[in-house]
């Protein structure tokens, strides 16, 4: 059985930049950094650039640029994330120069990345995560800023609408890492608007149609809340993850200074449970919730995934889903 953790948007630039420069490369993760640790995997959605160059995008508007200084790889490292995904609307805050710069500094650091990338092809290929019963493969897209979209011979995101026609090109993407000797395969996609607590039904219809494709577990991203997570022919499918670490200001009602810590256990012939571990972001760092929070948090995931036809196992602070 293999352990493999998911979590929402970790946004490191900005004030969370300057307390992870003044407090240590530890301090965003809290008390979460020994949750990571005993996992065998740890995939993150990375939404912002690691880099000290560039300039704050402007060739259209753009409301918030986010970019962390090269020191956030050791945070990176302390976490022990194995690859972050990069297809989202804010690797290329700084244009092309910072965006290059943190290929190299990941590279460097042997932090494999997945959904973008150099070229078109680069940002199209999976990535292969070893593990002792086998390689994890990782897919990413996303469907904000079509004007990032990789070319053949330019950097850029892997874009791709969610629409029938993008299909095929995820279905090759999953054969692709399946030949490369992929044991199970994980969909991630930074996709939809920001403030939702419910996918819409084409959303829905999208991510069932990767898991007939092939996919064992559709990671999903980008609302800043947390929606609910379905079980889909044995498969889970979070829709949406909503944050990891930030400093955004926050709703009062939506509350997206709460998350979840998703940990899968991909077992031989099955996914076996996802353990969800509710999360509370203060003062630009995540730790595990408790007391009332963790109570408000179980409750909301109970009821959104009951919606989607998928119930929440509870037993005292244990909250999980069977696949």
């Amino acid at each position: 059985m293999v352990s493999l953790c998911l979590t929402g948007d970790l946004m490191l630039g900005r004030l969370v930049n300057e307390a992870l420069l003044r407090y240590g490369p530890a301090y965003p993760f809290g008390n979460v950094l020994d949750e990571f640790c005993r996992a065998d995997l740890r995939l993150v959605n990375l939404e912002c650039v690691i880099s000290d160059r560039g300039r704050p995008f402007s060739r259209w508007e753009k409301a918030f640029h986010f970019r962390a200084h090269p020191q956030a790889l050791r945070a990176l490292q302390l976490a022990r994330i194995d690859c972050v995904v990069l297809a989202n609307n804010h690797v290329l805050d700084y244009e092309e120069e910072a965006f290059l710069q943190m290929l190299e500094l990941l590279q460097g650091a042997h932090i494999p990345y997945v959904g973008a990338g150099r070229n078109l092809l680069e940002a199209r290929r999976p990535v292969l995560l070893p593990t002792q019963s086998g390689p994890v493969g990782v897919v990413a897209f996303t469907d904000n800023e079509p004007g990032w979209k990789a070319g053949p011979h330019t950097p850029g995101t892997h874009y791709l609408p969610v629409a029938p026609e993008s299909l095929p090109v995820l279905k090759e993407q999953i054969g692709q890492a399946r030949a490369q000797g992929a044991r199970w395969v994980v969909v991630s996609a930074h996709w939809g608007p920001n403030m939702r607590l419910r996918p819409p039904p084409h959303f829905r219809a999208f991510a069932h149609a990767l898991i007939e494709a092939g996919a064992d577990v559709f990671h999903g991203h980008s609302a800043h809340v947390f929606q609910g997570l379905e079980v889909y022919r044995g498969k889970p499918i979070l829709y949406d993850c909503g944050e990891f670490v930030d400093d955004y200001a926050v709703d009062p009602v939506l509350r997206n200074d709460w998350g979840l810590l998703y940990r899968v256990e991909l077992e031989e012939k099955r996914i076996g449970k996802v353990e969800l571990m509710p999360l509370y972001i203060d003062n630009c760092q995540v730790n595990l919730a408790t007391g009332p929070t963790w109570e408000a948090i179980a409750e909301r995931m109970q009821m959104l995934s009951a919606e989607l036809g998928t119930p929440v196992s509870r037993e005292g602070t244990r909250l999980w889903v069977t696949c």
